[in-house]
């Protein structure tokens, strides 16, 4: 079990003693969150006027504030993340469907390489055989 960690921290200028399983660091970057969320609220017209409820009230609702549009921020950065997710699976996808087509296309080619070498030994055969037989036809016009 993790030990609980016990700190001083001021709080609108206040001390108090904040404990928690977090670090006190965290503890103490907590506190000067709630610090600087005070001195923006005191920059406002009015705040220093009103009773102390409201004012613990009013932090307490720019704190909620903070809370939900982060939390809204996480859930969007979430889906950006998915949807990321979801197009590098198809971009792999593509691309594992590309390499085989690849190897499918080097296997054709090779093949038609074959191909294309026994054509030319074919010819090179009927050219030899044509030009025996044309010198034989030359030979026999010469004897006649």
């Amino acid at each position: 079990m993790e030990k609980k960690n016990v700190t001083e921290v001021v709080i609108g200028g206040k001390i108090y003693k904040l404990g928690g399983y977090e670090s006190e660091d965290y503890l103490h970057q907590v506190a000067s969150y709630l610090n600087n969320r005070i001195t923006e609220l005191k920059s406002l017209d009015g705040y220093n006027r009103l009773p102390s409820v409201q004012k613990s009230l009013m932090l307490d609702l720019n704190t909620a504030d903070d809370y939900f549009k982060a939390r809204r921020q996480v859930e969007k950065l979430e889906a950006d993340l998915s949807d990321k997710d979801r197009e590098l699976y198809e971009v792999r996808h593509e691309l594992v469907s590309a390499q085989v087509k690849l190897e499918e296309d080097q296997k054709r080619i090779i093949s038609l390489k074959e191909e294309a070498d026994d054509y030319q030994k074919k010819i090179a055969l009927l050219e030899a055989r044509l030009s025996q037989t044309e010198n034989r036809t030359a030979a026999e016009s010469k004897k006649a």
